[in-house]
């Protein structure tokens, strides 16, 4: 038969993800914005190359999705060892 995994769409995982790890979405917009400042300022970078540009605003974007999940994992952890609040499965 399979697992129930098998024939869900793009959709559809993205949205159980998102249940699992409710810091991703966050994750995932703040990358969208930092994307969208580093569009925005490509214009005024002044005498800076393309490259380095590119560079800088690829670590912005990673560190923004790194702390995110950091903050998650941060979350589960409180919840799970600290509040004790274990969720049955």
């Amino acid at each position: 038969m399979g697992s129930p995994h098998m024939e869900e769409g793009s959709g559809d995982k993205l949205a159980r993800k998102a249940r699992e790890s409710p810091f991703m979405p966050i994750g995932l917009a703040g990358l969208a914005i930092v994307c969208g400042i580093g569009a925005y300022k490509y214009k005024n970078r002044g005498a800076m190359s393309t490259s380095v540009f590119l560079m800088q605003l690829r670590v912005a974007a990673q560190g923004t999705v790194v702390g995110a999940l950091s903050l998650g994992l941060a979350y589960t952890m409180a919840n799970e060892y600290i509040f004790n609040k274990k969720e049955d499965k």
